[in-house]
């Protein structure tokens, strides 16, 4: 086999060939490729040096393709759709997509989220399957390690090439039993401190913001309970005399369908933000771009 510098290969000729296979005609392929005809016909000479073939021979009925130029018309073809495609702006179109989403997040933004995501990608993603991995830590390794395409919590800080959108403004209230005593009486901070309480720390390590919060009061409370699950908490609050503080969003979810009531929480305490966090290496990905203003739109209409 001759063996050939590629490096001094002009692409372009490869155009020049399509264009030729397509009009049969110098000229006509010039013109398609905004070439001179002479220019189209030093090219066709360079091409015909390149491929040590005729590649067109001129007959009675015009332009004739040799047999090396028939074979080669399909590959050259192939290849310059497949440059096009390596060059050209990446498009997403659910419709016809395909594959699976990873979403780290807790339980959660799990029940407030992703009812509504799921049948919105039924509706414009048929294709896409939803995951949600066992939560490990923040989710921000599972974001590093390329395991999750996006995670949705509360971050103060993330590391370097993370993004994040914020979501929402929340605060926190309580949940009781039906019929607790508390609910006759006003929930002032003192026999807030006094009951019983359930305290979620979903990292399973550090504090929760309301004992950091108690404790800037010079105060504490008896957590008898300590998980790292939302939603078994409400679960406990009512078959028990414990109080529970979770965010007001999730208290009204749970309050539809558990036999609880929601209280204000006697106790100043700032209100944070879930936001969506995701890599740098995902920013420009058109199907992501795509998921992050769908969950956008998603809290957007739950506010």
């Amino acid at each position: 086999m001759r063996k050939v510098d590629f490096t001094h290969i002009d692409l372009n000729l490869l155009k020049l060939f399509d264009a030729l296979l397509k009009e049969r005609s110098v000229t006509r392929a010039g013109q398609r490729l905004g070439l001179s005809q002479p220019a189209a016909s030093r090219g066709l000479g360079r091409l015909r040096l390149l491929l040590n073939d005729q590649l067109m021979v001129r007959t009675s009925q015009g332009l004739e393709l040799t047999p090396r130029a028939e074979a080669l018309s399909e590959p050259v073809a192939r290849l310059l759709e497949d440059a096009r495609s390596i060059v050209a702006p990446a498009i997403f179109e659910p419709s016809t997509a395909s594959g699976r989403l990873t979403i780290a997040t807790t339980d959660h933004m799990t029940l407030l989220l992703m009812p509504t995501l799921l049948s919105t990608l039924a509706q414009l993603a048929p294709g896409l399957d939803l995951e949600i991995p066992a939560p490990s830590g923040n989710n921000i390794k599972l974001i590093t390690q390329g395991d999750a395409d996006l995670a949705i919590g509360v971050y103060d800080e993330l590391p370097s090439r993370f993004h994040q959108r914020l979501l929402y403004d929340e605060d926190l209230v309580c949940l009781v039993r039906r019929n607790h005593p508390v609910i006759d009486k006003q929930l002032t901070l003192e026999n807030f401190v006094s009951l019983s309480h359930i305290s979620i720390i979903i990292t399973g390590y550090g504090n929760n913001i309301v004992d950091e919060a108690l404790s800037k009061r010079g105060l504490s409370r008896r957590v008898t309970v300590r998980l790292p699950h939302f939603l078994a908490a409400p679960i406990l609050v009512a078959e028990s005399d414990m109080i529970l503080s979770l965010p007001r969003r999730l208290a009204h979810r749970i309050a539809m369908s558990t036999p609880v009531e929601i209280l204000e929480l006697p106790l100043k305490i700032k209100n944070f933000t879930p936001a969506m966090i995701w890599h740098e290496r995902k920013h420009n990905d058109p199907a992501h771009m795509w998921l992050r203003k769908l969950i956008a739109g998603i809290v957007s209409e739950n506010k």
